[in-house]
């Protein structure tokens, strides 16, 4: 199976829709999938805006459990890859990247101190 690379940087603000959940190997069984050196491999539902208006979720495999990582969380994916797959009659395309990690939400207090810097302190 083929890799593509995926710019995530043209993706615009990636947020988590649904938090991390280990991806089952066996349905019936309920096994979790493990890669090659034993960590579990999670899914996380990633919102995608197309064309600046249309979002779309995708779900991203990442091995290990992503920290702080939570619904509603701006996140950052590196090393994306997409996989085209098809099984019988269906098919599709499939993702998977090195990590996913939250973005730190910006500073209120050096936001805060930077708007008061501005103003006069005289009497």
């Amino acid at each position: 199976m083929q890799s593509i690379p995926v710019d995530t940087s043209r993706l615009g603000v990636l947020r988590c829709a649904v938090g991390p959940e280990p991806k089952l190997a066996d349905f019936e069984t309920k096994q979790v999938k493990k890669d090659r050196d034993g960590n579990t491999i999670y899914t996380v539902g990633v919102t995608v805006r197309q064309d600046g208006r249309r979002v779309s979720v995708i779900e991203i495999a990442v091995p290990g459990e992503p920290k702080g990582v939570v619904e509603g969380t701006e996140v950052r994916v590196t090393g994306m890859e997409a996989f085209a797959w098809a099984m019988g009659d269906r098919h599709g395309i499939s993702f998977r990247a090195a990590a996913i990690t939250p973005v730190p939400a910006p500073s209120t207090t050096s936001a805060a101190a930077a708007g008061s810097a501005g103003k006069g302190g005289g009497a």
